[in-house]
């Protein structure tokens, strides 16, 4: 019989041992598995997050990410001259203010309206109805001339996107009216409210669970701010070329037409980040698996160690019919595999349910996007996985197989008897 052979007949014949051993690994590797998933996990899906706008570069005024509230002086032009740049291919001006809106007598409702002058990708996705549509824009905006295509109509009509969760607070579907007043900062008067029509509703990438967004177009969100065409954006996102270099060298060319402001490829936004705001999920992920294998070590190696002083007996007996030291190695090493390898497997299903149970918790915290995920699996993250529970398996048998190759047969089965 194979050293496999002995090892799984010895599993079976010690049920309990096996399901008590296999149960805790389970419930250790799930714990496993979800802090591999979690030290990335907010890393892989502010990345993605990020490349779903459609854009890899963002040209901001101020200091340091994520802050972008500070106007871009020169915004059309500058955009005009990136738009002509060899590595370009398209580029958005964003600009955000606060303001109220309100349906009939309901209870108005603060919101981010963001405007912006392409629609790209976006970073929403529509759940219902139609996202916005743009007319072309380029130097004509520079020129303080309007988009006739996205201008807001005399009826003070302008079309807008909605989070759902405004809808639900409204009880808007597409084609519900809406009126908008910005209140921006500083400004004590009030400005009139617009009519906007709604368009779409959306799930807004960057939005809060607890925030409520309206974006609109440029032309309308100028309409609404009462301020001139040419008011300078607060961001201005660019999509690279793919044969011109990517993102990062759009964003060291665009560096040298402003020194004065910030360029980030969406590589150095995710670099920055991981430098300052995930270091601490990375740190208390890797603490914490620490923790856990040390528990599988432990548990395993304390199994097999009870199981071998109580077969002492039986395998001088088996070294005594010729079976030889490294074929007793073998065996127990197969056992550990075997209890380790069926706890780790149980442990993959079992550690993406609980995954998501605290990934939905974890993302009630105010101020998180939306489409933000603390636990996020990756391919890495199940190699890491199994290559942990293999050093495991082999660490857990390494004691009982020296135990057994010292062994000695004689005086064993002497006391086996005499006992």
């Amino acid at each position: 019989m194979t050293s496999l052979g002995l090892a799984w007949r010895t599993a079976r014949r010690y049920r309990a041992r096996t399901l008590l051993a296999v149960a805790g690994v389970a419930i250790i590797g799930a714990l496993l598995f979800d802090m591999l998933l979690l030290s990335r996990g907010l890393l892989a899906s502010f990345a993605d997050l990020l490349d779903s706008e459609g854009f890899d570069v963002r040209v901001i005024a101020s200091e340091g990410l994520p802050a972008m509230r500070v106007p871009i002086p020169g915004s059309a032009d500058l955009a005009d001259r990136i738009r002509g740049m060899p590595s370009v291919r398209d580029v958005a001006l964003i600009r955000m203010e606060r303001a109220r809106v309100r349906r009939g007598a309901d209870r108005p409702r603060v919101v981010t309206l963001v405007g912006r002058t392409q629609s790209g990708v976006g970073p929403w996705t529509v759940v219902r109805g139609a996202s916005l549509s743009y007319g072309p824009v380029g130097s004509a905006r520079a020129s303080g001339e309007r988009d006739s295509a996205s201008l807001p109509s005399e009826r003070g009509d302008c079309p807008v996107v909605i989070g759902r969760n405004l809808a639900t607070a409204f009880a808007l579907e597409p084609g519900s009216s809406l009126d908008v007043t910005a209140t921006p900062a500083g400004i004590a008067s009030a400005l009139p409210s617009v009519a906007c029509r709604v368009v779409g509703l959306v799930d807004f990438g960057f939005a809060g669970v607890d925030e409520y967004a309206v974006a609109t177009t440029m032309d309308a969100f100028e309409a609404i701010v009462a301020e001139p065409s040419h008011g300078e954006a607060d961001l201005i996102l660019v999509a690279s070329r793919a044969e011109s270099g990517g993102g990062a060298a759009a964003a060291r060319a665009i560096a040298g037409l402003r020194p004065d402001l910030r360029v980030y490829s969406n590589e150095d936004v995710v670099a920055q980040f991981n430098r300052n705001g995930f270091a601490y999920f990375r740190q208390i992920s890797f603490v914490l698996s620490s923790l856990t294998m040390s528990f599988a070590f432990l548990l395993v190696a304390t199994l097999l160690t009870v199981s071998i002083n109580q077969r002492l007996g039986e395998i001088a007996a088996l070294r005594a019919l010729g079976i030889g030291r490294r074929r007793i190695a073998a065996m127990l090493l197969w056992e550990s595999a075997l209890l380790v390898g069926a706890g780790a497997l149980l442990a993959l299903p079992l550690g993406g349910v609980l995954a998501l149970l605290l990934d939905h918790i974890l993302r009630q915290m105010p101020g998180l996007p939306e489409r933000l995920h603390f636990f996020v699996f990756e391919p890495r993250a199940l190699v890491i996985h199994v290559v942990l529970f293999v050093i495991t398996a082999a660490a857990a048998a390494a004691y009982p197989v020296w135990l057994t190759s010292r062994l000695p047969i004689a005086a064993t089965l002497r006391r086996e008897v005499v006992g």
